[in-house]
């Protein structure tokens, strides 16, 4: 088949089609809404889609008319802008490249339908639909996949101009005073106050993927729709692997909902406040989950996983923690060189924590170090040895500084 009379009848289809170019580009927008509910707005964005849809049509005719090559092709001004303003609303990119995909059969059916009302050769008529059909085809490919990538663009920054505006808010709730618009403050955060919330900081360490507050955001959903939470937890980034959150939770699952997060699933390094109601609430659960945080980094990876501040000493390491310095040469003070850095001396310690925490029952602390009886009575005798004096005089003092030992360590010890 001659390339030139193709190309020659092909303008001439394509002339005739322009005339028709209210028509195609009214039918090509109705079918669109029809198919894709997510299309359906308002009338300004309407608008838009109509004039998305006509000057995609215009600029494919135009590179039939005049042989160029879609490579060469710019999207529309219109076709972007829309893709944007998609993405500012949360449309979803799946919406925009379906929108596409029909708008491309919808106008391939005006083309056949020009085709075969032509008088031309049958051969000469098929060789026109194929030729359009192709050029058609590589225009959808090469401008859906930049009007995705101008969405995206958007949606980025579109999603960490929002983010930064309610991390903002979020900041200004926490700092507030009392007298606050319960209403007002949930609507500008987009999350619900008047429930019983549970703050927790969430972090991990970089994977080189880029992705790790998406997979901690994701984490918190799963566990917020485990125990029937009504809405998304309040997911706030601090920085590229660090977030703090609000779990919105419901009143029957308030009393074990630390637990269940314990130990659900294998997710980020975590510290919680207490389940606590309210605005007022809504800020002591963070200020728990922030000092449980203090503690848990100090504390190092072997204890830092999950740290509740409602977990026995948390909230007192994190008061006497602040100021480690200090606090070490307090502790030197009381345990004397039961407080050097051994791995003979963190066993003494620990057998000695956990008898003045039983009450100072061998048994008790024998189950629950899973050791002998006699094994417990020898180790508390010698690590009275080792700090040289009785504890009978000051066990308050004696059982702070070993708690303090057991969550920041190194950190305290010689």
């Amino acid at each position: 088949m001659d390339e030139a009379a193709v190309a020659r009848a092909a303008i001439t289809v394509t002339g005739r089609l322009v005339d028709k170019l209210p028509v195609i580009t009214k039918t090509v927008q109705q079918s669109l809404v029809a198919a894709i509910s997510e299309l359906r707005d308002e009338e300004q964005l309407q608008q838009l889609l109509r004039d998305t849809v006509e000057s995609n049509v215009e600029t494919f005719f135009a590179a039939v008319r005049h042989g160029i090559s879609v490579q060469n092709v710019e999207p529309p001004i219109a076709a972007l802008e829309y893709s944007r303003r998609l993405a500012q609303r949360e449309v979803s990119a799946n919406a925009l490249t379906r929108a596409y995909r029909l708008g491309h059969r919808a106008a391939l059916r005006f083309i056949l339908d020009e085709v075969r009302a032509t008088d031309l050769d049958p051969a000469l008529r098929l060789a026109v639909y194929e030729l359009m059909e192709a050029v058609s085809f590589d225009y959808i490919d090469e401008i859906s996949q930049r009007v995705v990538e101008a969405y995206q663009d958007e949606r980025d920054r579109w999603l960490e101009s929002r983010n930064s505006v309610r991390a903002s808010r979020v900041r200004d709730l926490l700092a507030s005073g009392d007298d606050v618009d319960v209403d007002a403050a949930a609507m500008a955060i987009r999350y619900p106050l008047r429930r019983i919330h549970l703050a927790a900081v969430a972090w991990c360490d970089e994977s080189g993927e880029g992705d790790e507050l998406s997979s901690m955001e994701r984490f918190f959903n799963r566990f917020a729709e485990s125990i029937g939470a009504q809405e998304n937890p309040l997911f706030i980034s601090v920085d590229r692997v660090t977030a703090w959150v609000w779990i919105p939770v419901p009143g029957e699952a308030a009393d074990d909902v630390v637990n269940r997060l314990r130990v659900f699933d294998d997710g980020p390094f975590l510290a919680v406040g207490n389940p606590l109601p309210g605005v007022d609430g809504f800020r002591r659960s963070h200020r728990q989950a922030q000092d449980a945080r203090t503690v848990a980094v100090a504390a190092g990876a072997a204890l830092c996983r999950f740290t509740a501040a409602g977990d026995s000493g948390v909230a007192v390491a994190a008061l006497l923690g602040g100021n480690v310095e200090s606090a070490a040469g307090w502790v030197t003070d009381v345990l004397g060189p039961l407080a050097e850095a051994t791995e003979n001396d963190e066993r003494l310690r620990e057998t000695l924590r956990a008898f003045l925490g039983s009450g100072s029952s061998y048994k008790a602390a024998a189950e629950d170090l899973h050791l002998h009886t006699n094994s417990v009575k020898y180790r508390v005798n010698r690590a009275v040895e080792r700090r040289g004096r009785p504890i009978t005089d000051d066990r308050l003092d004696v059982e702070v500084a070993l708690l303090l030992c057991h969550y920041f360590g190194a950190s305290l010890l010689h």
